[in-house]
């Protein structure tokens, strides 16, 4: 887990935003999928949560950071 954070950490503002649209639309697919009973990988809707909230909170340390 350690490191999907410092390779999110390593990324630009404009980076971890992309990533952040990409994994809105997957976590969108993902939640069309399981309604619709064709989600192969059940587990992967937890894991694309947690990487969205990885880089929402890291986005809110570097707007307090940048504040300060």
């Amino acid at each position: 887990m350690a490191a999907k954070t410092e390779d999110f950490r390593a990324k630009t503002d404009d980076q971890l935003t992309a990533d952040l649209v990409d994994l809105k639309r997957e976590q969108f697919n993902l939640r069309f999928q399981a309604a619709t009973s064709q989600l192969e990988r059940p587990a992967r809707i937890k894991e694309v949560r947690r990487d969205i909230a990885r880089i929402k909170t890291l986005q809110a340390e570097r707007s307090t950071a940048a504040k300060a």
